[in-house]
C-alpha cells in the first residue's frame, strides 16, 4: 500500500507542477513515506530527516512525512524531529499540495490526518507508476483483525471495500493504457465486501473475493496479482478460481506469522496451525503448481525452544518458495506492547539463523524446480548489471534474468530457465 501511495502523492504533485527528481542536491522538497510495522523503520525515518538537515543546511529544504508513522504520532512527531514542515495521514494524501503551500505561506507545521474524501481518485498517472507495465489497484483500506503485534488497524483504520464497478472500470482504462499485469492490493484483501453487488452480478463466488477475482479476469487483463491475504479469510474457492482462469496468476501469498498454537492464540491470529496447513494443502493440490510465500515474526513474547521448533516443522512441511521473517519488534499502542518482551536479542538471532536455513532450502528447491522449464516472464526492465540483459517476473512471481533486445520491454516472452542462483532464474529466450 505505501509504494501505491507514494505514486498517488507524485501524481497529485505532477498535477500542481511539481517535479520529481532523482538528485537529492537539487530537491527543494523531502517527503517521507512510513511504515510503522518495525521499530527499525521509525529509526531510519529519523536518521533520514538529520541527514537532509545537515545536507541541506544553507538552503533549507522543506521536509514532510506521510504514511503510518504519520497516522499515529501526527503532533508528536515534531517534537521528535523539530523542523519537519507538514505531517500527512494515510487518508490525506490528496491533499498533500495544499499542505505543502501552507507551510510554505504560514512558515509553521501543517498537520492533516483527517478522512479521505468521498470523491477521492484511485488513479495514477502513467508517469509515477513504478513500472509502466505493471499497475497496483487497492480494492480494500484498513484492517479489523487487531492482532496483537500489528499496529495497522490503528494506522490505517477500519475495513472499507470499495465498490466493484469501480474497481472493473479502473482496471479496463489500465488495460486501455497497456498495462499488463494488476495487482490487487489492500492488507486483508480476502475480507473484501463491498456495499453493493454492482459488477458482481454475472460472477459466482463463494466470497465477495473469489467472485471478484472471477470478475476481474473476465476484463481480459493479461495478469492479476493479489496481496495481502489472511489464513482466517483465505477460502478454497480462491483456489479454484484461479485453476479456472489463466490470467489470475499462480502466486498466493498468506502469512502465517508462527508455527505454535500457543503463540497463534497470543497474536489473536484467529487460526490455528491445522486450520492453515488445510489452506496450504489446497494450495498445493492445484494443477497450476502455485507458489507459496509467507510472513513470519520470530521471538514474539512467551515464544520457547518448543514453540520455534513447532514454526520450523511448519515451514518444512509448507516448503515455502520465499518467505520473509522478522524479529519481534515490541509497537506501542498494540496489546503485545504490554508483554515482557521476554526473548532476548541473542536468542532471536540465532533463531532467525536456524529459520532461514530451513526457508533457504526450500527457496532454492522451489528454484531449481524450474531449470529446464519454459515459463512466461513480463519484461519489466534492464539488468543493473549489463544493458544487454532483461529481468522481469514470472506468474508465478519469481525474478528471472536473461539475454534479450530492449525491444521486448513490456511484452511477455517465453523464457527456458537454464539456471538458478540465491534469489533469481536465469534463462534464455526462445
Amino acid at each position: 500500500m505505501n509504494v501505491s501511495d507514494s505514486e498517488k502523492v507524485a501524481t497529485v504533485l505532477e498535477a500542481e507542477g511539481y517535479q520529481l527528481t532523482d538528485a537529492e542536491e537539487s530537491a527543494d522538497i523531502f517527503i517521507f513515506n512510513t511504515c510503522s510495522v518495525r521499530e527499525k523503520a521509525e529509526h531510519k525515518l529519523f536518521t533520514r530527516i538529520g541527514q537532509v538537515r545537515r545536507d541541506h543546511s544553507e538552503e533549507r529544504a522543506m521536509i514532510g512525512v506521510m504514511g503510518c508513522v504519520a497516522q499515529l504520532e501526527g503532533e508528536t512527531l515534531l517534537k521528535r524531529a523539530p523542523g519537519i514542515d507538514f505531517v500527512i495521514g494515510t487518508k490525506a494524501v490528496a491533499r498533500i499540495s495544499g499542505a505543502i503551500e501552507n507551510a510554505a505561506r504560514r512558515r509553521q507545521p501543517q498537520i492533516d490526518l483527517g478522512e479521505r474524501e468521498d470523491d477521492y481518485d484511485w488513479s495514477v498517472s502513467p508517469l509515477q507508476r513504478h513500472s509502466p507495465y505493471v499497475a497496483f489497484v487497492p480494492i480494500i483500506e484498513g484492517c479489523n483483525k487487531f492482532c496483537t503485534y500489528c499496529i495497522v488497524p490503528f494506522s490505517r483504520g477500519r475495513e472499507k471495500s470499495l465498490p466493484a464497478a469501480q474497481i472493473l472500470k479502473y482496471i479496463l482504462d489500465l488495460k486501455a493504457e497497456g498495462i499488463r499485469e494488476v495487482h490487487l492490493i489492500g492488507q486483508n484483501v480476502n475480507s473484501y465486501r463491498p456495499k453493493t453487488d454492482a459488477g458482481l452480478e454475472n460472477h459466482r463466488g463463494a466470497t465477495p473475493f473469489s467472485r471478484l477475482l472471477r470478475a476481474v479476469a473476465a476484463t481480459g487483463i493479461e495478469r492479476i496479482k493479489f496481496t495481502t491475504s489472511f489464513p482466517r479469510d483465505f477460502h478454497p474457492d480462491i483456489v479454484d478460481a484461479i485453476d479456472e482462469h489463466e490470467n489470475l496468476c499462480n502466486w498466493v501469498h498468506l502469512p502465517v506469522q508462527s508455527g505454535s498454537n500457543r503463540i497463534l492464540k497470543a497474536m489473536r491470529r484467529g487460526h490455528d496451525v491445522d486450520n492453515y496447513r488445510r489452506r496450504i494443502d489446497k494450495i498445493r493440490s492445484s494443477p497450476r503448481e502455485i507458489s507459496l510465500t509467507t510472513d513470519l515474526i520470530v521471538g514474539f513474547p512467551g515464544e520457547t525452544d518448543e514453540d520455534f521448533e513447532e514454526t520450523m516443522k511448519l515451514a518444512e512441511y509448507c516448503r515455502f518458495d520465499s518467505a520473509y521473517y522478522f524479529k519481534y519488534s515490541p509497537r506501542p499502542g498494540t496489546p503485545a506492547h504490554e508483554l515482557v518482551d521476554d526473548v532476548s536479542p541473542t536468542v532471536k538471532k540465532e533463531r532467525c539463523i536456524e529459520l532461514d536455513r530451513i526457508l533457504r532450502k526450500s527457496q532454492r528447491r522451489s528454484l531449481e524446480s524450474q531449470v529446464g522449464r519454459v515459463r512466461q516472464v513480463l519484461v519489466e526492465g534492464l539488468s543493473s548489471r549489463s544493458d544487454k540483459v532483461l529481468n522481469g517476473h514470472t506468474t508465478c512471481h519469481k525474478i528471472v534474468n536473461f539475454e534479450g533486445p530492449a525491444d521486448c520491454l513490456g511484452k511477455i516472452a517465453d523464457v527456458r530457465i537454464t539456471e538458478c542462483k540465491t534469489n533469481t532464474l536465469f534463462g534464455r529466450i526462445i
